[in-house]
């Protein structure tokens, strides 16, 4: 039994949650059309290009956290959900993930993106463990600022380790499986790295270091 670790946005979905609630958002009315548009769509551009500043992404992803109520927010994840979420589970994914279950594995999703949006995902998809940016939360209420360390690049690496200590897991024959470049950091840190659909960073590292590629569309 081994720990098969995975990243979520473009791995076992066909899109970028993140990005996705940011979509979502501007279709219920709930931000400033223009501003956020522009702004989710460059950082988005930044992830990709490896230069993203998380902790000026998150204040602003995480605003419009603390400028709903939680039953405001709860309804509105119900419909991202149905409307987002659910039309891009891969097929594929859904498989792999069932593989290393039959296999007796632990999965485990490791993202970039925080827990509002992505523990119902982790639990619609089966996986019971989940290390994701943490919003701060304050009687009840999300504040906009995060707690601790961000889940990206080598944080990542440092919220796995943290959660290994916690627990009695290994990275012993572990994999990693993931479409990014960004990841490079944690794809070092296993003994089955694997590039899903990979970018073309990430699929001209895996392909220089022997790694696996594989791809779970069509």
């Amino acid at each position: 039994m081994s720990l098969a670790i995975f990243d979520l946005d473009n791995t076992l979905l066909s899109i970028d949650s993140d990005h996705a609630w940011g979509e979502f958002l501007l279709e219920q009315g709930a931000v400033e059309p223009q501003a956020y548009r522009e702004a989710n769509d460059r950082f988005m551009a930044d992830y990709e290009a490896g230069t993203l500043d998380i902790h000026a992404f998150l204040a602003v992803a995480l605003k419009p956290l603390a400028d709903n109520t939680p039953e405001q927010l709860a309804a509105w994840h119900q419909q991202f959900m149905a409307s987002k979420v659910e039309p891009s589970i891969l097929p594929k994914g859904e498989e792999l993930l069932a593989r290393h279950r039959s296999r007796g594995d632990t999965l485990l999703i490791v993202t970039a993106t925080n827990r509002f949006i992505t523990a119902p995902i982790a639990q619609r998809l089966g996986v019971d463990h989940l290390i994701a940016v943490e919003p701060e939360v304050v009687d009840g209420r999300y504040t906009g600022k995060i707690s601790g360390t961000p889940s990206y690049r080598e944080g990542k690496v440092k919220r796995l380790e943290a959660w290994l200590a916690d627990t009695d897991f290994t990275l012993d024959d572990a994999w990693f499986y993931s479409d990014s470049h960004n990841d490079l950091p944690l794809l070092e840190q296993v003994e089955n790295p694997v590039a899903v659909d990979p970018d073309p960073i990430l699929r001209e590292e895996a392909e220089r270091r022997g790694w696996r590629i594989m791809s779970l569309r069509g």
